[in-house]
């Protein structure tokens, strides 16, 4: 992966759904050739796929909690956790904890609800988010150079 690649790579990350006539003017190729390295990209699993980014308070979500999970029976614990809508991320972890879950409620009643039909599975820690000064932060730096229409 080059500079130039890595230049696509900042700029769809910024805005996915950039034409890729203009993606190519923002990095100085011809459309064809953007998109072929976008193509390549794509293949080579650098590029996963495009989502749209839902508020989830818009959705009713109020509350969004983490859970540090601690079990022993974790098939049955990631069945129950693929089957949850609660659930929207699951991480195995290290230490004295199995799993890390970012769980999104309606309320924090529907937490409790949530966390009594974990009490099966083991035990856990819920944190509660009270907001998120940083929600995500892109992977690919501004690059250092931009290059220019007329090179």
């Amino acid at each position: 992966m080059d500079q130039i690649d890595r230049n696509i790579l900042f700029h769809m990350e910024n805005q996915a759904r950039l034409s890729m006539t203009e993606l190519g003017k923002l990095v100085g190729l011809s459309q064809p050739a953007v998109t072929e390295r976008v193509k390549r990209l794509e293949e080579s699993g650098v590029i996963e796929g495009y989502r749209t980014i839902i508020n989830p308070q818009k959705l009713g979500k109020q509350s969004t909690s983490y859970l540090l999970f601690q079990t022993r029976e974790c098939t049955a614990f990631l069945d129950f956790c693929r089957m949850s809508p609660e659930v929207v991320e699951c991480y195995r972890v290290s230490g004295e904890h199995n799993y890390l879950l970012k769980v999104m409620t309606d309320s924090i009643a529907d937490l409790e609800a949530f966390g009594n039909q974990c009490d099966k599975y083991g035990t856990y820690t819920t944190l509660i988010a009270m907001s998120s000064p940083i929600a995500s932060k892109n992977l690919i730096d501004e690059p250092q150079f931009l290059i220019s229409k007329e090179s």
